[in-house]
């Protein structure tokens, strides 16, 4: 089998580690860790970012009453524990080479980030791990995501999907007629108004050509059948 990619940056849903009634699910954990690991082992250069999602949701900071900015930074801390379950998931299963780099650093356990060095440890086999989103409050793992692909010089921005194929010209869920699009440009999402990712991830993907992949991760061995050219997608570049 031929990877597509070289070097990716994969985003993940929170939501892709929960279970129905958990915030971590082990299946999924290992499920994702050994599709990792397995890419690793063919040659790909891997960077990951997780949302918070399954811990933590704005809204839910709404309802509290709290400010959008406390309720960011609690978003953001969501983001290290899913940054730490898988980290020691695929220490767990036997892959030692995993860096857990953090925009606020939590000195026992995470890395201050640095593009240079996230670089060179991904050229020496490491699976990087990207926790605290961009740092700063109203910006979203969206963002944060675009933001770290492109320092890294990721070929592609890999966004994993829960039961969703791809980019639709309407949502699937409500309109099964919808239309999937095979491969769009970054002016056609904007002219299309499709709702890939925030405005600001989009804006910035656009600025540095960045490549972006859209997939459904809900599947037996998806992420690894995406970078094998075994798996329907929306390429946007």
């Amino acid at each position: 089998m031929s990877l597509k990619y070289k070097r990716i940056l994969l985003k993940l849903s929170g939501e892709a580690l929960k279970s129905d009634d958990e915030i971590y699910d082990k299946h999924a954990l290992e499920s994702v860790s050994q599709q990792i690991i397995e890419l690793s082992k063919q040659g790909l250069e891997i960077g990951v970012v997780i949302g918070g999602g399954n811990i933590w949701r704005g809204k839910l900071g709404l309802d509290l009453g709290l400010p959008q900015i406390e309720g960011d930074y609690m978003g953001m801390m969501a983001t290290y524990m899913n940054g730490l379950a898988l980290a020691g998931t695929l220490n767990r299963l036997g892959f030692p080479k995993v860096e857990v780099y953090a925009s606020l650093e939590l000195k026992t356990v995470t890395v201050s980030y640095n593009f240079k060095e996230a670089r060179q440890k991904l050229k020496e086999g490491y699976v990087l791990i990207f926790v605290g989103g961009t740092g700063f409050s109203y910006f979203t793992t969206d963002t944060a995501s675009t933001i770290r692909a492109i320092e890294i010089g990721a070929d592609a921005l890999l966004m994993a999907k829960n039961g969703v194929a791809g980019v639709y010209e309407s949502d699937p869920k409500h309109n099964p007629q919808a239309k999937m699009f095979k491969e769009l440009t970054h002016k056609e999402v904007a002219d299309k108004n499709l709702r890939v990712m925030d405005l600001t991830a989009a804006t910035l993907a656009k600025d540095a050509n960045l490549q972006i992949e859209v997939f459904d991760m809900q599947g037996e061995n998806n992420i690894v059948k995406v970078m094998n050219n075994q798996l329907e997608s929306t390429i946007i570049k």
